[in-house]
């Protein structure tokens, strides 16, 4: 179903597009294929909904939020199970994005309390000058099927806390858990217009809704090649965006590094959501006298993961999201070793039913294979050596990609070098440290710009207006 102004319904023309369980690839429901007509209507209603909530104040705002985390607190085991079922990703794994998604909900709801404006001394009497800030406007969102919950929420929390309306472009393989979402919202008293959601095509999603008047600014999570075009089309109609995109995330072990924390850390980031992840990371550069015990140690824990239907106990790694990327990691695969790669574990689709991949690690890459340039989104860990800190940083920043690394030292001097040398907008040393809300969560170089998280989320939301006057 659409939400738009206030209401589910199915889309004007009557059009669905199936939904497929990535565990069993059966078609487990239809959701409503927006056409120009539904969109026209969102448009509309999200200019009326933004004129009400702008004028909500930031206390009012702040209690609606945090009644709506309230509420997917108390749906989580039921968002989590539907996320489980058309996703794939384990229950487990679907039950912490909820309540992280529940957490980010209640950070924007506290944060934007606290967007306060300033004054600025005058160089006359009488003078005053202040800096306001006021919402941006309408925003269209652009969501991913990966994180179906926690991408949304990310996006509509620091736009409902700054006060701006919004559409929200869901995702069609993932559409009922990030329904759940708004509903929630919905329940907790959102006035009707504030936040619509559609899907459909989403190229002819975007290509309208960008261009259009009513829309102020825009936020998306994807692929790098789609963030451009986008980014291009936002640019050329003069709108602000906001892009989460692609990575190829360097993983430094240091021959100081503890071994076992290292692998144990690495390989449960690596594998999670079966490696379809942004920040997941890809190329682990691993220094030479401790090369061969880390790839046994990332081997084994590789070894020791479960893979099956995401509802089952135990099972800790699902399905990829569809036959589409079970080819692009036989292609990766392939090549890798065609061109000289070792192949230490995994490499070939599980069974005939489900997208199913095994969890795949390769060592020895040769800089010319496809896996060591492009982007894998899958359970395909890459292990080369390195042999100083120059070699180690040179590979770390070759890419193009910006968006996460990791690095693991027990010396402070080179956490401090590796924490300013690394080209990303986010490096976690020792540990696993990314994607709180209140900490910034983007990238940089083509990995995109601008935060999800931290304060700095909000400031993207907000037109700062100078209002200066003389005393009369």
């Amino acid at each position: 179903m659409l939400h738009v102004g206030g209401k589910w319904r199915a889309a004007k023309d009557g059009r669905t597009l199936d939904v497929i369980n990535p565990a069993t690839e059966e078609v487990i429901g239809k959701i409503a294929h927006a056409g120009r007509a539904d969109l026209d209507e969102a448009l509309a209603a999200a200019q009326k909904g933004f004129e009400t909530w702008r004028k909500v104040s930031p206390m009012e705002r702040s209690k609606l939020m945090r009644k709506a985390a309230s509420l997917v607190r108390e749906r989580a085991e039921s968002i989590a199970t539907i996320m489980t079922t058309e996703q794939g990703k384990p229950l487990a794994e679907a039950r912490i994005e909820v309540a992280g998604s529940a957490d980010v909900l209640e950070w924007f709801a506290e944060e934007g309390r606290r967007a306060y404006g300033r004054l600025i001394p005058a160089r006359g009497e009488g003078i005053y000058q202040m800096v306001v800030r006021e919402p941006v406007g309408v925003v269209a969102g652009f969501t991913p099927w990966n994180f179906p919950v926690s991408q949304a929420v990310k996006k509509i929390a620091a736009a409902l806390a700054a006060g701006c309306a919004f559409i929200l472009k869901g995702p069609e393989e993932t559409p009922a858990s990030c329904a759940e979402l708004v509903r929630a919202l919905v329940d907790a008293g959102l006035p009707d217009g504030v936040v619509q959601l559609v899907y459909g095509v989403p190229a002819e999603i975007s290509e309208y809704l960008i261009p259009h008047p009513v829309v102020r600014k825009i936020s998306f999570t994807g692929s790098t090649a789609v963030g451009k075009h986008l980014a291009s089309l936002a640019g050329l109609h003069m709108k602000r965006a906001t892009m989460e995109l692609g990575g190829h995330g360097p993983a430094i072990v240091c021959n100081d590094a503890d071994l076992d924390h290292a692998a144990k850390i690495l390989s449960a980031n690596k594998f999670r959501n079966a490696g379809q992840v942004c920040v997941s990371p890809t190329r682990f550069l691993v220094q030479r006298e401790v090369y061969e015990p880390f790839v046994e140690r990332f081997v084994k824990a590789v070894k020791d993961i479960k893979v099956g239907n995401g509802l089952e106990a135990g099972t800790t790694m699902g399905p990829l999201a569809n036959a589409r990327r079970v080819a692009a990691m036989e292609g990766f695969v392939t090549d890798a070793v065609q061109k000289g790669a070792k192949l230490r574990t995994g490499g070939k689709r599980i069974g005939n039913k489900g997208f199913f991949f095994e969890p795949t690690v390769v060592t020895d890459v040769p800089k010319s294979a496809r896996i060591m340039n492009e982007e894998p989104f899958g359970p395909l860990a890459i292990i080369n050596r390195f042999d100083d800190y120059e070699e180690a940083v040179a590979e770390a920043n070759r890419l193009e990609y910006g968006l996460a690394a990791y690095a693991f030292t027990k010396s402070a001097k080179t956490s401090a070098r590796l924490g300013e040398a690394v080209e990303s907008g986010m490096i976690s040393i020792n540990h696993l440290g990314l994607g709180l809300p209140e900490i910034p969560f983007g990238g940089i170089k083509d990995s995109g710009f601008g935060s999800e998280g931290g304060a700095e989320a909000l400031e993207a939301f907000f037109n700062s207006k100078l209002v200066t006057l003389l005393e009369s």
